[in-house]
């Protein structure tokens, strides 16, 4: 595609139009500006709530799996494990989980969600309801549901990609209720 060819991406004053360097990868260019905002918009929700953009998937799976090692977390959510370790002494710093050895291995620790952390959950469900209303407001249900659809199968053919290279593992860190 050249520049001369590159179709007109209705850009808006606040977002750029497409650097020429990405006129071969359109697609991959909007889902990385769509990536960014959406990013962007969780993280306001977050912050009302005294959290830092990611740690809510750690809290996900903490609450959905109960206490887990801190390899089998950083294996869960997919992220380096020097940001799980951060992540997880914020969230340890401000009551949301707690670290306790492993009875079945003293030389490994289990990280849990507390108790306290329970009223965070409702939270975090309103603000993710709210961040898909906010991602999805504009779209009819026909096309919610197609963009569903096309982002799983996305989704799984960069799974596929990323499994044969052997760079990491898609697990089921981002899986959620997209009708695939």
């Amino acid at each position: 595609m050249t520049a001369e060819t590159a179709p007109d991406t209705g850009t808006s004053p606040q977002c750029a139009a497409a650097p020429s360097a990405v006129l071969d990868g359109p697609v991959s260019h909007a889902i990385s500006r769509v990536a960014r905002l959406h990013r962007i918009a969780a993280g306001r929700l977050l912050r009302d709530l005294g959290l830092h953009p990611g740690q809510e998937f750690l809290m996900m799976h903490l609450w959905d799996s109960g206490a887990v090692r801190q390899s089998e977390l950083i294996k869960a959510v997919g992220l380096d494990p020097s940001t799980v370790t951060k992540m997880l002494q914020r969230l340890e710093q401000s009551g949301h989980v707690r670290r306790r050895p492993d009875p079945a291995d003293r030389r490994a620790s289990l990280v849990e969600a507390t108790e306290a952390s329970c009223g965070l959950l409702v939270e975090v469900r309103g603000a993710w309801g709210e961040l898909e209303r906010q991602t999805l407001d504009g779209l009819d249900e026909t096309e919610r549901a197609e963009l569903g659809r096309l982002l799983g199968k996305v989704e799984g053919s960069l799974c596929s990609s990323v499994a044969r290279s052997g760079d990491a593992e898609c697990g089921t860190a981002g899986a959620g209720p997209i009708d695939r």
